[in-house]
């Protein structure tokens, strides 16, 4: 690769700096953290991510035995059943029946299914931005979103990792895993890409929920404040 001497690691941080930034930066995002929706609002999102990761981890199931993304693939990540969980709690039984996706979470799950399968480096970051992310920022989001939305376990279920107690060991050995793969010039450019790809899905998710958050930075919900 073109960089030998910065961790390949290093060099997917660095690339997407920008764009983790952007994606936090959606004003949905900061009316979630202040406690400014409602439970529906809430809700909404943990339905987004219901359909991204039954994408994600379908195409993980296929991949278990690849040797370049098989090692990533590890049931202690596993979200869909929580996520589950999670909106029983928030919307009922049924939820299923009620639950819309977004045209931009849409075609997230689209770029997932198209690209992840046949080619294991871009799955590879796909799982990078969601896994990783879940385990730095996401574990801040799951104890504001508890606090403010009056939840303790049930509906906030997505962001606990009860098989993975010591976050910063588990991402430093995911980081290693990275440093360590096998990549020509041309799986790296790919992977590096496809992380952006990833990151712009986010941020056109968050941006089409924007509606469930109050313009005025006031607040929406009738949740227990902070």
């Amino acid at each position: 690769m073109s960089d030998m001497t910065t961790p390949f690691s290093a060099r997917v941080r660095a690339a997407s700096a920008d764009a983790h930034e952007t994606a936090e930066s959606q004003r949905y995002v900061s009316a979630l953290l202040a406690g400014e929706l409602d439970i529906a609002g809430y809700a909404a999102l943990v339905v987004q991510h219901h359909a991204i990761y039954a994408a994600l981890e379908a195409a993980g199931d296929r991949l278990r035995d690849d040797p370049l993304a098989g090692p990533f693939v590890d049931d202690a990540l596993i979200r869909l059943p929580a996520l589950e969980a999670d909106l029983r709690h928030l919307i009922g039984p049924d939820w299923a029946d009620s639950a819309a996706q977004t045209p931009a979470t849409i075609a997230y799950v689209d770029r997932i299914r198209a690209v992840c399968t046949a080619s294991p480096e871009r799955f590879i970051a796909h799982h990078y931005t969601r896994y990783l992310g879940d385990l730095s920022g996401g574990l801040h989001i799951g104890r504001s979103v508890a606090r403010h939305y009056g939840l303790d376990g049930a509906g906030v279920a997505f962001y606990r990792f009860d098989d993975i107690p010591r976050p910063k060991v588990y991402k430093d050995a995911y980081r290693a895993r990275l440093d360590a793969l096998p990549l020509d010039e041309a799986a790296a450019n790919a992977l590096l890409s496809e992380v952006l790809v990833a990151y712009q899905h986010n941020t056109d998710v968050f941006a089409a929920l924007a509606g469930h958050a109050p313009a005025d930075g006031g607040t929406l919900t009738t949740a227990a404040a902070a």
